[in-house]
């Protein structure tokens, strides 16, 4: 298979180490130019996963990657470029989608904006370090094409990358946004020391707004206990990999978001992600109290007093 993976981050860095390894012909197309250009003479990307060789990979600029003669594109790129390169796509190549988050501009799902061309999506708790480094992963991909969802389970499944196909493409991607979120204000409960049982609590009342949120968008119930829901929003919580449980933790001890977010030097999606999905949720009617709290954290408000107001809620029915 002739891959083209677009977006020369950590995240497409190590996909195209792993298609490599799987034998494709692979492209790794960088916005910038001059990082291209380091990649092609050292075989090692300067900014992202130093220590990951790229031998075998063609890295290039976005302008010069053989997208139109590729069988699939992968995108890696942010959630606020998604919509700009997927519409700059040619012809009518197959896309897979790495990128976790929703359109900051319209609030719709990613997959939404790949028009007149098959799309299909990747998630799971797939860290970039793990996964460059060669340690198990598995994740699971989501198409309504279920021909190109199995072309792409076979092309990408190997004994250290376990993939599952899963038709619920509304599921996995409302997973992929709703954990980053989650994942800030578990950050925050390391960030002020508030022990281990309020952040399992949390993640689990996270896991519960996620599945309300997937229940009003049509989503199957299954897919937030599987690894897409549950997989992921568990290692995006707590593993010391996770952007944007470091950016919350940071955000509880003192920081600015943007101050937060150039520490950590990657994107951060939780901090685009967090509107959207708060005013996505007040379109649909549904409280989503975690995701709101986050919202008013990153515009001022204090952790204490969010805890206290989570805390104080009426008592209820799990």
């Amino acid at each position: 298979m002739k891959a083209a993976v677009v977006g020369a981050g950590s995240w497409g860095t190590a996909f195209a180490r792993l298609m490599a390894d799987r034998g494709h012909e692979v492209t790794l197309a960088g916005r910038d130019p001059e990082q291209a250009r380091v990649m092609a003479e050292t075989g090692r990307n300067p900014r992202y996963l130093k220590s990951v060789s790229l031998h075998g990979i063609a890295p290039v600029s976005i302008a010069e990657a053989p997208l139109a003669a590729a069988d699939v594109v992968v995108l890696a790129v942010p959630s606020r470029a998604f919509g700009e390169v997927a519409a700059a796509l040619p012809g009518s190549v197959p896309v897979l989608s790495l990128t976790k988050g929703l359109d900051p501009a319209s609030g719709e799902r990613l997959s939404t904006l790949v028009r007149d061309r098959p799309v299909a999506v990747l998630s799971g708790p797939n860290f970039a370090e793990e996964v460059s480094d060669g340690l198990p992963a598995a994740a699971v991909i989501a198409s309504e094409d279920e021909a190109l969802a199995a072309e792409l389970q076979d092309a990408i499944n190997s004994l250290v990358f376990r993939v599952y196909v899963n038709p619920d493409v509304i599921g996995v991607e409302l997973c992929a946004a709703a954990k980053n979120v989650i994942a800030l204000a578990a950050g925050g409960v390391d960030g002020v020391g508030l022990g281990d049982n309020a952040k399992a609590a949390l993640i689990t009342r996270g896991l519960a707004e996620m599945s309300r949120l997937g229940e009003a968008c049509g989503a199957r119930p299954e897919t937030f206990s599987g690894l897409a829901g549950m997989g992921d929003l568990m290692v995006t919580c707590w593993s010391r990999h996770g952007r944007n449980r470091r950016a919350g933790e940071l955000i509880a001890r003192g920081a600015t978001p943007d101050e937060a977010a150039s520490e950590i030097g990657q994107v951060v999606e939780g901090l685009m992600t967090a509107p959207v999905l708060r005013d996505l949720s007040r379109r649909l009617e549904i409280e989503l109290p975690i995701t709101e709290g986050v919202c008013e954290v990153l515009s001022g408000r204090s952790l204490d007093e969010l805890v206290a107001g989570l805390m104080g809620r009426r008592p209820t029915a799990e």
